[in-house]
Parts: structure tokens; C-alpha cells; sequence
């Protein structure tokens, strides 16, 4: 993985001197505080935290502020530092039929049980710049309902399953076991745990275009957005010398379960399959890519043809790390010089040799001429 490009001391020096003196700015300008970021870009804050596999606000907007605002910097600062930290273990799974929601909508039920919940959403805006922001940066209090949001709303997938019009939810591995990519090597085929492990560590905007093409048929998918919920869910967790459950803190998640085309055998009735998206905080559009992509990468579990990149698990999960991705496209700033001059030099011999043919030729079209 590319790292660090090597050079003289002093010139390393003055360049990392010199990124921070960038990313500081105009000095007649306040610096910007760990709890501003955190506070006022919470969707950059909540996609470092997932692409970066760690739950942390303020390191999260730490890093965004060290990256001088580069999300892929921050996620790469985020992971790096995840590798230094203990672990004691994997949390309970959580329920999301039990959020505390703040947004939740569905594009298959117009009345759902608890109704749709607009939440928070660029959806409803009109993408016009808003000049009294730059002007006084006042902004007014959301309105707040003197009802309550019930807790324990069912999920749309649930309202499927009661009718059998769904697939069951299996779990790959019936023990519990947790696979964690980030301490095995990926090997294919990958069971389900571990692609969608990936796909939510996975660049947002290369699984937005991978289910952007799986819409326009390349993986030939046109799901419904059954449900897309977001809101405030307990973590807990058994420790081996307590041997019960106990509550160690709570997170914000963004779930998305697509509904797909129906699937049916002569042993199965006809029944809609899933895609599913989780994210760390607000990642709405990440959330709905991620469903489509993991969608599309179970065509092999539903016999179909695989045909198209988004269904190529080898192709999706080794290239959407931008992390790594990242790491491989900038290598190419090391250090190429001997290669180089290698190339260089055939490029050489080769104009030279054309060069002689084309003199060769000219020779001989002028005595050819002079004979004539």
C-alpha cells in the first residue's frame, strides 16, 4: 500500500509544513473546532465513520480536519488508527424493528403501520443556494411534534415475511460466528457476512455507480425501496466475566432493505428476494447502493447468469476499498525513473528505425524518379 513517497529530510519537512499551513488557511479567519465539524458536516462525519469502520464523531471530525477536508485522507487516517485499538469481542446483533427513528419512508407501502416520516432529507429541497446562509448563517429551529415517534415500528420486510412473500433471512454461519475481513485475507467465494462487511466499508461513490448500473441493466435489477429507516439504536454486549448482556452505548444508523424481483422453484413458491444496506449515521445514498450491489452480488445463490461487474463479487469487493484503490492509483508517484528510461530509450530505437525506412524509401522513390 502506498504510504509515503521517500525524499531529503528537509524537503519532507517543508512539505508537511507547508499542508498544514494550507489546511490552517488565512489566519484572519477562525479555525474550525473538532465540535463545529462534528456539529455542521455530520453527513462527512457519519461516511468517514463508515468507509472508516470506526464509530467515532470526533475522530471522525478530527480527521476531516487533519485531510483538509479529503473524505478518502480522512477514511484512510480513521482505519489506520482503528488498527491500534484493542478488541474485546462483537456486540450483540442489533434489532432495527426497535429504532428510535427520525426518518423512515417506503416506496412499496403508502400506509405503514406508524406511518412515513420524512426525517431530515435533501429529497424535498429545490437545490438552490441558500444566500442567507453566507449572509448571517442563522438558521431556525426545527418544529417539534408534541407526539412522540412510537418505538418498535415493524419493518416493510416484516409485513412481507408475515405473508411468506418474502425470503427468509438465513444467517451463513447458524453458531453466531462473526467473520471479520479486516483480520482474514478475502477468499472467494465470499459468504454474505463478509460482502456486505466490505460493502459498507466499500467508497460510496463506486457502489453508487455499480447500482447505478445494475438499474440500467447491467446486473439487471429494478428493485423497490421497501424501506429506508434511519434513527438511534442501543449496542450491547456480553462480557465473558460478567456472562450477561449489558448496554455499552447507542449509534445512529441508516438501513435500507430493497425488494426484488421474485424468485420461485418447484420446491419454493414465488417470493420477493432482498438487498440489504447498513451504514453508520445518516448515508442514505451509501445505505441504497450498497442494497443494490449486495442484491446483485447474489446472482450466483439465485442461479442466475453473471454477467455484468456488479455481480462479479471478486471484482466489486477488491476494488470498491478506496482505501486501497486509493493506495494502488497513487503509487504511480514513486519513483519510476529506471523504468522509465528503459521505455525511453526503446521508444528511441524504435523512431530510429522508422526514421532510416522512411529515408530508405525517399531514396529510392527519387532514383525511381530519375530514371524516369
Amino acid at each position: 500500500m502506498y504510504v509515503a513517497v521517500k525524499g531529503g529530510d528537509k524537503a519532507i519537512e517543508n512539505s508537511l509544513r507547508y499542508l498544514a499551513d494550507i489546511r490552517r488557511g488565512d489566519r484572519r479567519v477562525p479555525e474550525l473546532s473538532i465540535a463545529q465539524i462534528r456539529e455542521q458536516l455530520p453527513l462527512a462525519v457519519d461516511r468517514v465513520m463508515t468507509e472508516g469502520s470506526l464509530h467515532d464523531p470526533d475522530l471522525a471530525a478530527l480527521a476531516i480536519k487533519q485531510a483538509n477536508g479529503d473524505i478518502q485522507e480522512a477514511v484512510f487516517l480513521l482505519r489506520a488508527y482503528r488498527t491500534t485499538l484493542p478488541r474485546f469481542g462483537a456486540s450483540l446483533p442489533i434489532d432495527t424493528a426497535k429504532m428510535q427513528i427520525r426518518r423512515r419512508i417506503s416506496a412499496t407501502y403508502k400506509d405503514l403501520p406508524g406511518g412515513q416520516i420524512l426525517g431530515p432529507s435533501f429529497d424535498y429541497t429545490h437545490r438552490l443556494l441558500d444566500f442567507t446562509l453566507a449572509a448571517n448563517g442563522e438558521t431556525r429551529e426545527a418544529p417539534k411534534s408534541d407526539e412522540p415517534v412510537p418505538e418498535g415500528m415493524p419493518r416493510v420486510a416484516d409485513i412481507l415475511d408475515h405473508e411468506g412473500l418474502i425470503e427468509l433471512e438465513i444467517p451463513d454461519d447458524e453458531d453466531g460466528t462473526v467473520p471479520d475481513l479486516t483480520r482474514e485475507s478475502m477468499s472467494f467465494p465470499a459468504d454474505r457476512a463478509t460482502r456486505l462487511q466490505n460493502l459498507a466499508r466499500g467508497d460510496e461513490g463506486f457502489l453508487l455507480a455499480l447500482g447505478y448500473s445494475t438499474q440500467r441493466g447491467f446486473g439487471n435489477a429494478h428493485p423497490f425501496a421497501g424501506e429506508i429507516r434511519m434513527g438511534e439504536l442501543p449496542v450491547s454486549f456480553v462480557p465473558e466475566e460478567l456472562g450477561f448482556e449489558i448496554e455499552i452505548g447507542e449509534i445512529t444508523v441508516t438501513e435500507c432493505q430493497m425488494v426484488n424481483q421474485f424468485k420461485g422453484s418447484s420446491k419454493v413458491p414465488p417470493q420477493f428476494t432482498r438487498g440489504y444496506g447498513l451504514t453508520f449515521g445518516h448515508c442514505e445514498r451509501k445505505a441504497m447502493s450498497m442494497a443494490l450491489v449486495d442484491r446483485a452480488l447474489r446472482a450466483r445463490e439465485f442461479g442466475e447468469e453473471i454477467e455484468a461487474p456488479a455481480q462479479d463479487e471478486e471484482f466489486v469487493l477488491y476494488h470498491s476499498d478506496n482505501v486501497e484503490a486509493s493506495g494502488f492509483v497513487q503509487h504511480l508517484k514513486l519513483p519510476h525513473y529506471v523504468d522509465f528510461q528503459g521505455e525511453l530509450v526503446t521508444v528511441r530505437e524504435l523512431r530510429a528505425e522508422i526514421e532510416a525506412r522512411e529515408k530508405e524509401n525517399r531514396t529510392d522513390d527519387d532514383e525511381l524518379a530519375a530514371a524516369e
